[in-house]
């Protein structure tokens, strides 16, 4: 019985253990002084029989130079909300950026990265919002908030966010923008960008801003000049002589933010208000606030101010996400794909042999058959027992993130805003004037347009239309794809669906 203990795989593994442990009791023994009536008595030395498992205490078995260096990176917690109030806590150091920010949750939810997302900025208690710039120390912005202020940072896509870098043309008009008589014609469309970012030259931006008067409730509608040392308001006209211009704000040392509510908090004549704030404001009295007339006018100011500000630091974050991808231009790079993905051909498994689909149109063809096959066959699992009719009105739509139910004519208008003004941001929601119908809610030339999808019946069919059944569709998923890839009777085709993303 004891020679089958000796032999036993655990038997050995405790005695290697008991073997470790008196080696430990060893180096213990080795190092340990007794004090007893004022004198140190020194244990007898004990010859050690596991050197190799304890050492010296004057020499160290790892040298310094071997170990981490340890970083005095202080951390804190910050709470990010989504667009559906659900919220998601981070610990993160005082040194992270909003880009950094923006990469953590992407990866934590497994998003794509497109580079539109952003980390907002909101101001509950005077209605203000601004998108944080991606160099810009996230802590650094929670610190500027007071105690008692009610602030919060949004997470979302922003499509407008660089938009300027791929067609500037849109975003400054003729009549607001001005040159320099020295600056050649030809070279004043093709790079007003770089006027912006340069600093030898710069653009001008003129016109005019109702201004809220310090201390008052009353806007007053000023002719104002934008120029790279601040923001100024003519006291004659139209004049841009220097002694008719009076300094109104400069941009250095404060944000430029949206009005969410400028109408409701500060009775401003438009809704297309926006103002500068000091980093280190104390409250609403030292909010510099403006609005414009349209909102074609407001992005440009907002966009010059941008520019102004940040210069070259800007076109870096725009640059930064396509760095060490390839030498080219981001305005001409193309999605990267893998290996794998190069590799797949479009396969016809129709007829007795298969073959390779060589024509683009029809492998695109092909792919949007067997997508519309795939919800037809979803549509029967679900339910076999539905007529045709039954079928398309199941709501399949709700489960796409462009669909929005039952939101009104402003929430969608104000989501589409949040999004970016940018050609094809659109989403789809509920009717609320016929509750069979839908709405197609579009940005198109900063501005936002509302078409009405209208169900028609045809043979005990239903189908969908947006130009009155010249072109019909079995379901909403079914328009939404073509008009992706059609403009047809829209001003544009749709590319960026507006979404809220839980986080």
């Amino acid at each position: 019985m004891k020679s089958s203990r000796k032999s036993a795989p655990w038997y050995f593994l405790c005695k290697t253990a008991m073997s470790c442990s008196a080696a430990l009791l060893f180096c213990i023994l080795l190092n340990r002084r007794k004090k007893t009536d004022g004198k140190i008595l020194e244990i007898p030395s004990i010859p050690n029989p596991f050197p190799e498992l304890c050492c010296s205490p004057f020499a160290s078995v790892l040298s310094a130079s071997l170990l981490p260096k340890a970083t005095s990176r202080t951390k804190q917690v910050i709470k990010v909300y989504s667009e559906d109030d659900s919220s998601k806590t981070l610990e993160i150091p005082s040194d992270i950026t909003a880009r950094d920010v923006c990469q953590l949750l992407i990866l934590k939810n497994h998003y794509i990265d497109d580079h539109n997302w952003t980390l907002f900025e909101e101001l509950a208690h005077t209605g203000l919002e601004r998108a944080i710039e991606d160099h810009e120390l996230v802590m650094e912005v929670q610190s500027n908030w007071g105690m008692e202020e009610e602030n919060k940072f949004y997470f979302r896509k922003n499509y407008v966010k660089y938009a300027f870098f791929k067609n500037p043309v849109s975003f400054f008009p003729d009549h607001m923008i001005s040159f320099s008589s020295e600056t050649n014609a030809a070279v004043k469309h093709s790079g007003i960008l770089q006027m912006f970012l340069s600093s030898s030259t710069y653009p001008e931006i003129h016109g005019y801003l109702h201004a809220k008067e310090q201390g008052k409730k009353s806007w007053k509608k000023l002719y104002f000049v934008l120029r790279r040392s601040g923001l100024y308001f003519s006291t004659k006209g139209t004049s841009k002589e220097p002694r008719h211009l009076q300094f109104f704000c400069e941009f250095s040392n404060s944000d430029i933010y949206m009005s969410l509510t400028g109408r409701k908090i500060s009775g401003a004549p438009t809704n297309y208000g926006f103002c500068f704030k000091p980093n280190k404001s104390g409250g609403t009295r030292d909010l510099k606030q403006l609005c414009a007339d349209d909102e074609q006018s407001r992005t440009c100011w907002m966009t010059a101010i941008r520019l102004f500000k940040y210069g070259m630091q800007l076109y870096q974050n725009y640059t930064q996400p396509y760095q060490g991808r390839s030498g080219c231009s981001p305005l001409s790079m193309t999605p990267m794909r893998s290996i794998s993905e190069n590799s797949l051909v479009a396969m016809d498994f129709s007829g007795h042999r298969s073959r390779i689909i060589e024509n683009p149109t029809e492998a695109l063809s092909v792919a949007v058959e067997e997508g519309l096959a795939w919800r037809r066959r979803g549509c029967l699992r679900l339910n076999s027992h539905c007529s045709p009719i039954a079928i398309s009105n199941m709501a399949i739509h709700r489960s796409q993130s462009w669909f929005h139910h039952k939101i009104s004519r402003d929430e969608a208008q104000r989501l589409i805003l949040q999004h970016g003004l940018v050609d094809g941001v659109f989403l789809v929601r509920d009717s609320q004037s016929n509750p069979r119908t839908f709405v197609l809610s579009l940005s198109h030339g900063l501005k936002i347009k509302h078409f009405q999808i209208v169900p028609l019946e045809d043979d005990g069919k239903l189908f969908y239309t947006l130009d009155d059944g010249h072109t019909r569709f079995t379901d909403l998923i079914q328009l939404v794809e073509f008009y992706q890839l059609n403009k047809g009777v829209l001003p544009c085709k749709l590319k960026h669906y507006c979404a809220r993303i839980p986080l």
